[in-house]
């Protein structure tokens, strides 16, 4: 190549660079840069208004006074929910944003990076600027969790909200007011100011306080105070579908108030003004359960009371709410000591906010009665199973999975068995069972989890404000409570790979994981309230009662013989798919009979011929002879 030649490609690409950048400019003009958070308060109170009549559309109205000045402004719908530990606000549910000062139209623009962000400029003179804009409840559970029926609403204040960037959230002051359908009852944390008809004004709050505060109302509703006579009043507010589902017998109401009692003697502290259950029992209004510092959001489906017998299963919720006031409310990750609802998250220490918070709500849920002793076992048995049989620890530690709300916010999954998914929830819960064993074995008896729950949540009495924890800090009141290696017993829990779930401190408290060719109660009802059959621990899957198959186990059975969740079950050897059709084949696979299923993929059957001879297998516990039921401890009522 010539000198020349090399000079005049290198012109003509300095040009063409040129180009590209005059184009990438012209696309992309230059914009305002959102404005870090400084703490400092907000100069006026931001008046919102949420008009959530619009029932038969399940739209929520809303209108917005903010204090302001002239010049640059920059407005945050909120993107990092703490409860939901992940970027997942609901922006694509906020529409027809409009601002206007002095009733004059003000435009804006999303910020092209932080797309939560919303740049507008102030004119001269304004003193106000004006917002209207709407959250569309999901119409259906493909588009997320719906929020309005025609009997029962939730508010959920960051789904309706926007604040002005460059302020710490504790330092911006909301008045929220709301108009309810006419009639309704209404339950939240929020302080009221009055009420007048159907219109209901709040004090003014804090954004940090009112943001984790939300509303639920209903046609049918009913409180239930579940500490009679107490300073701190902690109510059951209760929305149904119907009236009916609202009936619960004194002695269900009474397992509730023991729940409070149990927390108390557990924690040793309190910290709210009030504490507000907001429980819905709907087929409609989406099931939830979300943790707030004094209150919490709670939905199941309507025979919680009236269908007592079979609800066991789902009795832990309220505990598992409520312990999160304690932990991850008042004590929370160091990681999530964040200015404003628009700074990431970080969840590394979610296997302490939710693991620990699961195995609180395990025992709550038996030390209060609102569960049997039988029934806790029955339930930490499904989970051991369930983690003793994730393949993909192989390659994932349970600490990975802490990102999860992140990578994925609760997206369903194709190989969910070998993925993982947000496993510090349950595996947690065993690698608290463990820990707590392994207190009770090296003090004899003397000591125990509760002693760490104690030294570690009751701290600070009757304080609102958050007291922020390190993986340092876990280990060293652990320390105090019990000396010992606890650093490497959690690094090892958390960062290992296996084989199978921690199940040594189901082994301390004197008891082991069997599989019977019967089903436990609770596995039962499971199967029965979800319309599935669980084959997990035989032919590696579950399947529901129209033959859909689901979960399938990561080179299980089903896996091996070519299966994925992509399929229907049409046939069990040449008889129409029934679950009794394909247990009795599993059966009688144990005497050398084959089991074969014709199935369905997309338009292509094909037969699927499954080599299996272990007959049913459903996990329970089991004692070990000669061992300490520490269990039978752990589950006890403190007296």
């Amino acid at each position: 190549m010539s000198v020349r030649t090399s000079q005049r490609i290198r012109t003509l690409a300095t040009r063409s660079a040129s180009t590209v950048a005059l184009a990438l400019a012209l696309a992309f003009p230059a914009h305002a840069a959102v404005p870090a958070p400084v703490d400092q308060p907000y100069p006026g109170t931001i008046v919102l208004n949420v008009d959530a009549t619009n029932l038969s559309q399940q739209i929520f109205q809303m209108r917005m006074s903010i204090p302001v000045k002239p010049g640059p402004l920059t407005l945050l719908y909120p993107q990092w929910l703490p409860a939901n530990h992940g970027p997942n606000g609901p922006i694509t549910q906020l529409a027809g944003l409009k601002f206007t000062a002095g009733g004059k139209p003000v435009e804006w623009t999303r910020d092209p990076v932080q797309v939560f962000a919303f740049h507008v400029t102030v004119p001269e003179g304004a003193t106000t600027l004006e917002a209207e804009y709407q959250y569309l409840s999901p119409l259906d559970t493909s588009q997320g969790r719906i929020t309005m029926t025609d009997d029962i609403l939730g508010v959920q204040w960051p789904s309706v909200t926007l604040y002005p960037a460059g302020y710490v959230a504790r330092r911006i002051t909301v008045q929220p007011n709301l108009k309810l359908p006419a009639g309704w009852q209404f339950a939240s944390a929020l302080e009221t100011q009055d009420r007048q008809g159907d219109e209901v004004h709040f004090k003014p709050h804090d954004l940090e306080t009112l943001i984790d505060s939300p509303l639920f109302a209903g046609r049918y509703a009913k409180t239930f105070d579940l500490d009679p006579g107490a300073k701190v009043p902690v109510r059951l507010n209760v929305f149904a579908d119907k009236p009916e589902s609202l009936e619960a017998k004194p002695e269900q109401i009474e397992a509730h108030r023991k729940l409070v009692q149990q927390a108390y003697k557990l924690f040793g502290s309190h910290h709210y003004n009030h504490y507000d259950f907001l429980f819905a029992l709907s087929d409609e209004f989406g099931g939830i359960g979300r943790e707030h510092h004094q209150s919490s959001e709670n939905g199941v489906k309507p025979g919680y009371f009236t269908d007592w017998a079979k609800s066991e299963a789902g009795r832990d919720l309220l505990p598992h709410e409520y312990t999160h006031s304690w932990n991850g409310k008042f004590r929370r990750p160091d990681g999530q000591d964040v200015p404003n609802f628009n700074t990431p998250l970080q969840n590394a220490q979610l296997w302490v906010y939710e693991g620990q918070t699961q195995y609180w709500g395990n025992v709550l849920a038996a030390r209060s009665g609102l569960v049997s002793a039988a029934g806790a076992r029955d339930a930490l048995a499904a989970t051991a199973a369930r983690y003793d049989s994730v393949a993909g620890r192989a390659w994932r530690a349970v600490q990975d999975t802490v990102n999860d709300p992140i990578l994925n916010a609760r997206r369903p999954l194709g190989w969910a068995n070998w993925q993982r998914s947000e496993d510090y929830y349950s595996e947690g819960q065993l690698i608290w069972l463990d820990v707590d064993t392994r207190i009770r074995e090296l003090s004899g008896d003397k000591r125990s989890l509760d002693d760490f729950a104690r030294a570690f949540y009751g701290i600070d009495d009757g304080s609102f404000l958050p007291a922020f924890y390190s993986f340092d800090d876990v280990v060293a009141t652990l320390n105090k409570v019990q000396p010992y290696d606890w650093a490497g017993f959690l690094r090892s829990r958390l960062d290992g790979h296996g084989p199978g779930a921690p199940l040594d401190g189901l082994a301390r408290a004197g008891w082991k994981l069997v599989y019977t060719d019967t089903p436990t109660d609770l596995v039962k009802g499971a199967d029965e309230r979800g319309k599935y059959t669980d084959l997990s621990y035989s032919l590696g899957f579950t399947v529901t009662s129209e033959g859909a198959i689901r979960n399938v186990i990561w080179d299980g059975v089903a896996f091996r013989a070519g299966l994925a969740a992509n399929s229907t079950i049409v046939a069990v050897n040449d008889r129409v798919y029934k679950a009794d059709v394909l247990k009795t084949a599993i059966k009688e696979a144990k005497d050398g009979k084959p089991i074969r299923l014709l199935v369905k993929k997309g338009n292509v059957l094909r037969t699927v011929s499954l080599d299996y001879r272990g007959g049913l297998r459903y996990p329970r516990l089991e004692r070990i002879p000669g061992t300490r039921d520490r269990l039978d401890g752990i589950y006890a009522a403190r007296k």
